[in-house]
């Protein structure tokens, strides 16, 4: 064999299928593992997105209780004694709400199903199913 053909020898073309098989076996195999270690490796992360969203939710929650009971206290004022002090009251009240609200809803869209949801896992399934197609059709 001269120097020429040496180098466009290739031995997995004098291979049998069985064993063709088999690497296609074992590649599937390192490539699902691969792919699941992904999945783990992004679902951790969501996971600590949403417990962030859900800081946000209760943060919210808590302060929009806390402006609820200034309202309260506004309304106990306004009764009492029918002066200025409860219009302060209910002043400082809304904007604790408004406050409230605006946590709230920030900690409601983090927790949001597309926040959530694996993306870089789904890509690279979904090129590897384009890839798989690719080769099957060769």
């Amino acid at each position: 064999m001269s120097a020429a053909e040496d180098r466009s020898y290739d031995p997995r073309q004098d291979r049998p299928i069985a064993g063709l098989f088999a690497d296609l076996a074992r590649e599937t195999t390192n490539l699902a593992r691969t792919e699941i270690e992904l999945a783990k490796a992004e679902l951790t992360e969501k996971a600590g997105q949403a417990a962030g969203g859900a800081a946000y939710v209760v943060a919210g929650g808590l302060i929009a209780f806390a402006g609820v009971l200034v309202l309260l206290a506004a309304a106990v004022l306004a009764l009492s004694k029918v002066v200025e002090p409860w219009l302060a009251a209910v002043i400082v009240g809304a904007v604790v709400l408004v406050i409230g609200g605006i946590l709230a809803m920030v900690g409601k869209k983090r927790l949001s199903p597309e926040n959530l949801q694996p993306q870089r896992t789904m890509e690279t399934l979904r090129d590897d199913k384009r890839w798989a197609r690719s080769q099957l059709a060769r």
